[in-house]
């Protein structure tokens, strides 16, 4: 029998696998994700007490208003400030900062990632799309290519899903 709290963790797993997929391809992330996220954040902290659940959701808050202060000024997406705040709700104060110093580390990996791959495209003339019945990757590297000479933005998406899948995959819930 599958215990609950692993069934909704696995849960949580898989949308913030689709949060991150979506955002490579879109980098739109759907609201709908932000709310499941949120709704089984709150359903994983309710059985340690009303009072874990609060602080839980304080600490969203706290997340949430730092993120829009940083999205006024154009360093993150509102998807980005949205998955954060409620992968936060699920996580207990010391698996939050774990959360969020593990995004910081993809995010910064990601980041340099990503600025190899301008200078690796810089002054690449723009290569046609892949042919019809292309593999996914090999669509995903051709769009990925296309924005990076564009000077795209970056899908913290990514990050905020491998900080989440990290925390929860290690256990660290509480």
């Amino acid at each position: 029998m599958v215990e609950p709290g692993a069934a909704l963790s696995a849960l949580m797993i898989c949308l913030l696998a689709v949060a991150a997929s979506a955002d490579i391809a879109y980098r739109i992330i759907p609201n709908w994700i932000a709310v499941a996220l949120a709704l089984l954040g709150m359903a994983l902290r309710l059985p340690a007490g009303p009072y874990a659940l609060l602080i839980s959701l304080c600490i969203a808050l706290a997340v949430f208003a730092g993120m829009v202060l940083l999205h006024a000024r154009g360093v993150f997406g509102g998807g980005d400030v949205k998955l954060l705040a409620a992968t936060c709700l699920g996580f207990a104060p010391a698996a939050a900062n774990r959360f969020i110093f593990v995004t910081a580390m993809a995010g910064g990996v990601l980041a340099l990632i990503h600025l190899v791959g301008r200078r690796l495209v810089r002054n690449r003339p723009p290569r046609a799309p892949p042919p019809r019945g292309s593999s996914l990757l090999r669509r995903i590297v051709s769009i990925e290519i296309w924005r990076l000479a564009r000077h795209g933005s970056l899908p913290y998406g990514v990050a905020i899903a491998c900080g989440g899948i990290w925390v929860i995959l290690a256990g660290s819930r509480n």
